[in-house]
């Protein structure tokens, strides 16, 4: 089993997720008591948020650099973000270590191949909505992504980082976050792409009448396989 090096914390509410379900993962596959072989390195949310808001990625960029370092150093194997947006910064990431970058928007966009989905629309922090890093990451997969208006963006960011990163699940934003989900259905999108960690505890592929790609669930099941390969219970 390979060890993975996680960069967490951002929220921890989607980090603690990621450990939950990559152990769940590895139990279902090897039985027993096996447990995931992981290294968690969980930052201060706050500080890293300021950075965001005030554009300041390259001092980001070299925190989570040095992070990914110290992992590598502990024994990591692989490291892996747990957060869309802070994907932003993977090619710094990646240039600071020897060892390989599990890029969310690959495990994403690789499903939604397999579905045979071509135009899907991107949610998640207005970073990864207006910004290109992760669209153009998915379009390199010859998808074609979308992202909502500009008010919708500003309501999933505000639900994104008032509510759900620390904790809060509401009815009311459910419904909102639904609504969204209906007008893109309206415009013609195949597929919604949950492209925020922290969606994962709001939005259910029950609720949908359209392909959810839920990039926490996707990214973990890539990061399982990465870890477990060549691993066989007994």
């Amino acid at each position: 089993m390979k060890t993975i090096g996680m960069i967490g914390g951002m929220s921890w509410e989607s980090t603690q997720i990621y450990y939950r379900m990559l152990n769940e993962l590895t139990r279902r596959k090897l039985g027993g008591l096996h447990s995931a072989s992981c290294i968690i390195h969980s930052v201060d949310f706050a500080p890293v948020e300021t950075m965001q808001r005030e554009g300041k990625w390259r001092e980001a960029g070299e925190l989570l650099a040095a992070i990914a370092q110290n992992l590598e150093k502990a024994g990591a194997e692989a490291v892996v973000v747990t957060s869309n947006t802070m994907h932003k910064l993977a090619p710094q990431i990646e240039g600071s270590v020897n060892i390989p970058l599990l890029h969310i928007g690959d495990a994403v966009a690789e499903n939604v191949k397999k579905r045979e989905i071509g135009r899907i629309a991107l949610l998640g922090t207005r970073y990864t909505m207006e910004e290109s890093f992760m669209t153009e990451r998915l379009e390199n997969h010859n998808l074609e992504v979308i992202t909502p208006d500009s008010g919708d963006r500003e309501l999933l960011n505000h639900i994104i980082f008032e509510e759900l990163c620390v904790g809060k699940v509401r009815d009311v934003s459910r419904r909102r976050v639904l609504a969204v989900i209906e007008k893109l259905y309206d415009e013609g999108v195949h597929g919604i792409v949950l492209g925020c960690t922290e969606l994962h505890m709001l939005v259910r592929q029950e609720e949908l009448n359209l392909p959810l790609f839920d990039s926490t669930q996707l990214h973990v099941e890539s990061i399982a396989e990465h870890m477990l390969e060549g691993v066989y219970a007994g």
